[in-house]
């Protein structure tokens, strides 16, 4: 079967949701997030001009980071994005037009799953990981029965309504990857506010898998 890029060796499974942001303050904001010790920056797409904003990151930050676009649902969003320089591609869904032009990339691709039957077609698509979203819907347990029947390899991780105060419970069931998005950033919030959050959620990933 092939595959899209391998997810590559973070030095902590987290990924920067930063939905809202603006290409004028995406370099200042991403900056402050990648020095805090988050590698993974991902705009979704629904942002102001969010491939403004992913070329601006990625021009900025060393090659080690990995960004890219959220809310990704056609081959022209992926186009975009290869265009814009992203190698991360998140979607709300998986689609199967989608993985294949991601493919094309070499694109490190997250797609987002919430039953079994999704969950196997992202595998059988090539995904490099699992996003199961709303993870809060589904919770730890959710995740947990789902994973039993999944292969052992597969990378899970979890985006909708979390937090780092939900890294232990998450980890306990094998969830490894965080996408965090309104804890971390929203609209309007300035870089010391969103540095500060980074920081905390930093903090408390070391606390529970061990510093990087």
């Amino acid at each position: 079967m092939s595959q899209t890029a391998p997810f590559p060796k973070l030095k902590r499974g987290l990924v920067a949701i930063l939905r809202g942001l603006k290409p004028v303050e995406a370099i200042a904001i991403g900056q402050a997030l990648f020095d805090a010790g988050i590698e993974a920056i991902e705009v979704p797409l629904n942002s102001p001009e969010p491939f403004s904003s992913i070329a601006r990151i990625v021009e900025v930050l060393p090659k080690t980071a990995l960004v890219g676009a959220g809310t990704v649902l056609t081959p022209a969003d992926v186009d975009g994005l290869h265009k814009a320089g992203g190698r991360l591609l998140v979607s709300p869904n998986i689609d199967a037009e989608v993985m294949a032009r991601a493919m094309h990339y070499g694109m490190v691709t997250m797609p987002g799953v919430f039953t079994p039957t999704e969950a196997f077609q992202a595998i059988r698509f090539g995904a490099s990981a699992l996003k199961f979203f709303p993870a809060s819907v589904l919770g730890a347990s959710g995740i947990s029965a789902i994973r039993a029947v999944l292969p052992a390899q597969t990378l899970v991780g979890a985006v909708g309504g979390v937090s780092e105060k939900d890294f232990a419970g998450y980890k306990a069931v094998g969830v490894t990857v965080f996408g965090l998005g309104s804890s971390l950033f929203k609209p309007g919030m300035s870089v010391d506010e969103v540095a500060a959050r980074a920081h905390a959620a930093v903090t408390a990933w070391d606390a529970v898998f061990g510093e990087a």
